[in-house]
């Protein structure tokens, strides 16, 4: 369906200065003509503003490639603009819609050419974009929206949720749920799913096969911890890591070096350095270092710190990062078992109390998986006439809201490069909670053999092209793809 660019609200957030639909007028052929033709437009769903933080595309784009980075957030809206028209992904016939969701039942590899003439014509193209838009997902409550989790309290308030007051039912859907959370990881341990994303009311969580983001095992990242989950999961016996608190540490213990080697140089205090300057960390032995007041007959009159003071003091930074991308963990290997595990017995991954009581966590995944849900990715594109100095220009734009994770995103691009002759740009609207898992692996491989990961994943549903671009090292690091830009079928971003 052509609909105008004057339409479209402000719910999902955007660019904050003149958002590109505020400078458009209304083709005359577009505007409404009445209540029954705006009845008939698809329905987009809101997003939650306080999801979407104002898009602030650097100055600076990348130079240009033939392939974008392997961007692991997951997406809330796509909006890609062009000068052509995207006639080819409006009004599906039922029989193309089948085929699409034949094609990705099947795993079907579409390759079209560099340049698709007609694109609305091209059966092919209209297929493969069914295609693009389909995700599973588990549970599905069709009358609650289960993407995004976290800070979603205010849309699910007031909807029926016969769950919460029922602890029988609640077991019921946890167990239902257990279920299909280890199916996902069974499918992904045999290399037939690529990853998947555990979404709670709290913490993002993604698992990716081995292969992918240039590691050769398993991986799991967690976005965002607390104190409490740490503890949890290190009581549990799960060894992880804090990729961004460790990379800090070590850029700061870098510059301490520095600064002593300057200060040896120029200082006339050789003997002093910048960590003699610093609050000395506390140790375990911090009663011997009160053994002087003895010596001064003193130790009854003077107030020792007692052991929850230290440990406070210890574990001030680690509390400071709480809920922050900084507290993003890194779990590998057999120890995401262990996670599987215990996420599935642990309580507070489930709301006591509040609107999202007794939900389950939304699992969300590229292919099916046992008690999943075929879903679809709503689309829409948009008509609207720009102001070009003192003309006007036709501009084109293609909505897609949902969650978009990697594959999708890689998908719609390789469409749009040949039906838009090379030709598009795209704003990024990211689940923030999710953009942190773009760090890189502290040892993955950059070297990892292509062809081995390629015959290795080759089931897992995934177009081959997707696949070589999801096993790439990933070089976001906690940012994300925010703008996205084609011309002369070459790539350029901002993040």
């Amino acid at each position: 369906m052509t609909n105008t660019g004057g339409r479209r609200g402000q719910g999902a957030g955007g660019p904050p200065a003149a958002p590109f639909w505020q400078l458009f007028e209304p083709a005359a052929k577009d505007r409404p003509c009445g209540a029954a033709e705006r009845a008939a437009e698809p329905r987009v769903l809101p997003l939650s503003n306080d999801l979407h933080l104002p898009i602030l595309i650097p100055d600076v784009p990348s130079s240009p490639r033939n392939e974008f980075p392997a961007d692991w957030s997951i997406k809330t809206r796509l909006l890609f603009m062009s000068s052509q028209p995207f006639t080819w992904a409006e009004h599906l016939k039922a029989q193309e819609e089948a085929q699409g969701f034949a094609q990705h039942c099947r795993a079907t590899e579409t390759n079209l050419p560099q340049c698709v003439q007609e694109p609305k014509m091209s059966t092919e193209l209209r297929c493969a974009f069914q295609q693009s838009l389909i995700y599973w997902l588990h549970p599905s409550l069709p009358w609650l929206q289960l993407f995004p989790r976290i800070g979603a309290d205010r849309k699910i308030a007031g909807k029926a949720s016969p769950w919460s007051q029922d602890e029988a039912l609640q077991q019921v859907l946890m167990s239902e749920w257990s279920v299909s959370f280890t199916s996902l990881y069974n499918l992904l341990k045999a290399k037939l799913c690529p990853y998947f994303y555990v979404c709670t009311y709290q913490f993002t969580v993604l698992f990716r096969a081995a292969g992918l983001a240039g590691s050769d095992v398993i991986t799991a990242v967690i976005s965002p911890t607390t104190r409490g989950l740490r503890e949890a999961m290190r009581n549990e016996g799960i060894e992880f890591s804090l990729p961004l608190v460790e990379e800090s540490r070590m850029r700061k213990q870098k510059n301490s070096e520095v600064n002593v080697e300057t200060e040896v140089v120029h200082s006339p205090e050789v003997g002093k350095s910048i960590e003699d300057e610093e609050e000395p960390a506390p140790s375990d032995d911090d009663d011997e270092s009160f053994s002087w007041l003895e010596e001064m007959g003193v130790q009854d009159k003077v107030k020792k710190p007692d052991a929850i003071s230290i440990k406070l003091r210890k574990e001030k930074n680690e509390v400071q990062m709480d809920h922050k991308p900084e507290s993003v963990a890194l779990v590998k290997g057999t120890n995401t078992f262990t996670l599987l595990n215990f996420l599935i017995n642990c309580k507070s991954l489930v709301a006591a109390a509040g609107p999202q009581a007794g939900l389950p966590p939304t699992l969300l995944s590229p292919i099916a998986f046992r008690g999943a849900t075929m879903q679809t990715l709503k689309a829409r594109s948009i008509s609207a006439k720009a102001r070009a100095r003192l003309s006007y220009e036709d501009v084109f734009s293609l909505e897609i809201v949902g969650p978009v994770m990697p594959h999708s995103l890689h998908s719609l691009t390789m469409l749009l490069k040949p039906a838009q002759r090379g030709a598009f740009s795209a704003i990024l609207y990211t689940h923030e909670p999710t953009a942190v898992f773009n760090i890189g692996l502290d040892d993955a491989s950059t070297a990892l053999n292509k062809e081995a990961v390629s015959k290795d994943l080759s089931k897992c549903g995934l177009h081959p092209k997707t696949l070589d671009q999801l096993s790439q090292f990933s070089t976001l690091r906690k940012s994300s793809i925010r703008f996205l830009e084609m011309k002369d079928y070459a790539y350029t971003w901002k993040s």
